[in-house]
């Protein structure tokens, strides 16, 4: 059965998750601000939940059309094959979103599609009420700009849901994101990375389950597993497919926090997430970071904001006291994630590259360091001197 599909993810990770997508063999047709739609079928629905790092949700995209009005979102909808997928017991609640549209209640939109759905199925099926008893499909519209498009999720819960994050420090990052960050770092084998904020430990173990290569989704469930229209063997096969994919070597990544039940739940997270031999974490305060002697290192971690933990002057201290500790740290590498728009002049030390990113609805900044102030002001000078030839 040939398919359009449609991951959701963050702001500001759609190349890289375009680029998983193309990894794993689909092509995509568009993408949007948080979202990518591809061209697949029932094994890349299989295929996608399983190993899209990056990805929020994944939807079957039934259908897109105009519809600037209730009678044109009506009759789009109704004009979609509805029963291909969802059989006369079961379940559709429908929800979504609008965007720069006329049609901007959802309420009332969630009516109308609901209706149109009933409406489609009643001819296939020949009922004029629906129990809602079997399966339940997720119905998901996003009008924008007056365009109306209706998917079905196959995920369930969010992807960035791994399942061995069960519980969270007060200001947990989301894993997809996590999962980002530590990619941009590019984690090898001969590079410590560490994360010396580490709180449940998702950015120390996204970065070894990334490293490892070691699936998001190999050991949770979807909601498309329930649906007869996607074969269940198509799930094993991706969830063997990732276990052989699987590898072990020498990398190795620190975590570390201030806070000891931190770091206790930072190893339980770690053994639920089968990276426990990889991932190492100490009570430590990160003021006081010292990296093993001898090992070429990335930080790559997420402070505290100020917003909900510490307040904003603390939090400004705490920046430039950390900044001190690593511009000690000569040629290690750091990312380092945050909504405060100045941490450069905090950490004393220019960022070599900026990254609009969303933690949650948090706008943020990964401010990248690669250079020392040395190679910096021999950079320049280079450059200066190419100038006046």
């Amino acid at each position: 059965m040939k398919l359009n599909l449609v991951a959701t993810c963050l702001f500001g990770l759609e190349h890289l998750l375009g680029e998983e997508i193309e990894a794993l063999g689909y092509d995509r047709i568009e993408t949007i601000d948080g979202r990518v739609t591809f061209a697949g079928d029932e094994q890349a629905v299989a295929l996608s939940n399983v190993f899209l790092r990056y990805a929020e949700r994944v939807y079957i995209l039934l259908g897109s059309f105009p519809a600037p009005t209730f009678d044109a979102l009506f009759e789009g909808t109704r004009a979609l094959p509805w029963e291909a997928f969802i059989g006369r017991d079961d379940a559709f609640p429908v929800k979504g979103h609008a965007i720069n549209s006329a049609l901007h209640s959802v309420p009332d939109c969630q009516k109308i599609i609901k209706k149109a759905i009933a409406t489609r199925l009643t001819a296939s099926y020949g009922l004029l009420r629906f129990p809602e008893t079997g399966i339940s499909y997720s119905v998901e519209f996003f009008l924008l700009r007056d365009r109306a498009s209706l998917m079905i999720d196959t995920s369930g819960a969010p992807l960035h849901k791994r399942g061995w994050r069960t519980e969270a420090g007060v200001a947990p990052i989301r894993e997809t994101l996590a999962a980002a960050m530590a990619a941009i770092s590019r984690p090898r084998e001969d590079v410590l990375f560490a994360d010396p904020f580490c709180g449940s430990g998702t950015i120390a173990i996204e970065a070894a389950m990334l490293h490892n290569r070691i699936a998001p989704g190999r050991f949770r469930r979807f909601a498309a597993e329930a649906f007869p229209a996607i074969p269940a063997s198509l799930f094993a096969c991706a969830r063997e497919e990732a276990a052989d994919n699987e590898r072990k070597d020498g990398f190795a990544v620190l975590a570390s926090d201030i806070d000891p039940a931190m770091v206790e739940l930072t190893l339980a997270n770690a053994r639920r997430a089968h990276v426990d031999a990889t991932v190492h974490a100490c009570v430590a305060d990160a003021r006081n970071f010292v990296p093993p002697a001898g090992r070429k290192g990335s930080i790559v971690t997420n402070p505290p904001y100020g917003e909900r933990l510490m307040a904003p002057g603390e939090v400004e201290q705490l920046y430039r006291d950390f900044g001190a500790v690593c511009r000690g740290l000569g040629s290690w590498h750091m990312y380092v994630i945050t909504s405060h728009p100045d941490l450069p002049r905090l950490f004393g030390r220019r960022a070599d590259k900026i990254r609009k990113l969303y933690n949650g609805m948090i706008p943020c900044f990964l401010y990248q360091f690669f250079r020392t102030d040395a190679e910096r002001r021999a950079r320049e000078a280079y450059r200066k001197e190419v100038g006046k030839k």
